[in-house]
């Protein structure tokens, strides 16, 4: 009997695993019948949002007064959530989901008042709001002291100007944290940013195109523009000036959670290797029987294994407060590159049937490069690790 590469992890308890239950039902029952279509019409619609909201897996990480799940120190839940997402290949939507319960949730729990949680955390967690976070601009991607867009005070209110692009969640987003330049003042430094939530209906506030992505082709990708946008000064998330230092913050958790998708990717495409090397036949014998296959598969294993049991770690030192930017970063390049060389190497076990759409591989593929760029490019993470290192010393 071969090795199940999905069997239980000791990080698991048994809370974690019931829970994985019912988001593996989840996606039985409302998902994974219908990924192909929605590739196919370029966008996934609300209901499932709806449906997962319902039944508690969009704010499990939520506090429990406003809705949530009460998980706000275990992320466990979470990534059982995105393993199964992986195993069937519904990474469009997991990554959207993946945006509104690891990065802006967070956000909005940390940061807002109690009126301002009162407000939007309960919507979130029902997925009667979905949330979205605009930092990228058209001229800058991970430089964010280079954003232009600007929020002038006038009275009680901000006017807000500026495009952002490459949003997730961006067309059908009814919360947007908005990054602005809230200083003009070139002094002013990291204390120029503030993080303004922009909500669907403000007038001024319009949505460009859906891009057209490589691949997450179904994945609510969006241009945001913001034209004299007025946003109530008790829409401002946390203090004035304060939004690097947020973001900063806040960072380890987003690049943490596409580390434990990177190893759930690659993870995934490994099963469905396996199955198909062991079932293909080439010269009247199994490919999994050349000993180029079966090197393949036991260097793609071992790097898979070592690359989870550091994110594993970090996943258990982010719980207890103690994972900072730097260790995110080294899970982030490392487990993405990783899963990214994975699924390349598997397309090519597959031969031919590895560039055809209708095989999970080929999907995911496409889906895996955009992984060591988003969240902050892999050269950029070395950056971090690096200037830690020698600056240090």
């Amino acid at each position: 009997m071969g090795k199940d590469l999905w069997a239980r992890r000791p990080f698991f308890t048994d809370d974690h695993e019931a829970f994985r239950a019912s988001v593996a039902q989840f996606l039985d029952r409302h998902v994974t019948a219908h990924v192909e279509a929605w590739d196919e019409a370029g966008i996934i619609p609300r209901e499932p949002w709806r449906e997962a909201g319902r039944q508690g897996l969009l704010g499990i990480n939520a506090p429990e007064e406003h809705g949530g799940g009460g998980a706000v120190s275990d992320f466990g839940f979470r990534c059982a959530m995105i393993e199964e997402f992986a195993r069937v290949n519904a990474t469009s939507l997991g990554s959207g989901f993946s945006c509104h319960a690891d990065i802006v949730l967070p956000y909005v729990f940390d940061l807002a008042t109690p009126e301002q949680a009162e407000r939007w955390v309960p919507d979130l967690c029902a997925g009667g709001k979905i949330g979205a976070i605009a930092m990228t601009e058209p001229g800058t991607g991970s430089d964010l002291q280079g954003i232009r867009t600007t929020a002038r005070r006038d009275g009680d209110n901000w006017v807000l100007n500026g495009a952002k692009t490459f949003i997730t969640n961006g067309i059908h987003s009814d919360l947007v944290i908005v990054v602005a330049r809230t200083d003009p003042d070139p002094g002013a430094r990291s204390r120029a940013f503030s993080l303004l939530v922009v909500e669907r209906g403000m007038p001024g506030f319009s949505r460009g195109r859906k891009l057209d992505k490589i691949g997450l082709k179904s994945q609510d990708t969006a241009e945001l523009f913001f034209d004299d946008v007025v946003v109530p000064a008790d829409n401002v998330l946390g203090e004035v000036g304060r939004g690097l230092p947020y973001l900063m913050g806040h960072l380890p958790l987003e690049r943490l959670g596409i580390a434990v998708a990177a190893c759930a990717g690659a993870r995934a495409a490994l099963g469905w290797t396996l199955d198909h090397v062991q079932h293909r036949q080439a010269f009247g014998t199994p490919i999994a029987s050349f000993q180029n296959t079966r090197f393949a598969v036991a260097e793609m294993l071992t790097e898979l294994e070592v690359t989870q049991a550091y994110v594993d770690d970090a996943v258990r030192r982010f719980d207890r407060g103690e994972l900072g930017a730097v260790d995110a970063a080294k899970a982030k390049w490392w487990s993405t590159e990783m899963h990214k060389r994975t699924v390349d190497r598997c397309v090519q076990l597959f031969g031919g049937y590895g560039y055809m759409r209708e095989y999970p591989i080929a999907r995911a593929y496409a889906d895996t490069r955009v992984t060591t760029i988003y969240g902050g490019t892999t050269e950029i993470m070395k950056h971090i690790i690096a200037r830690d290192v020698l600056e240090s010393r």
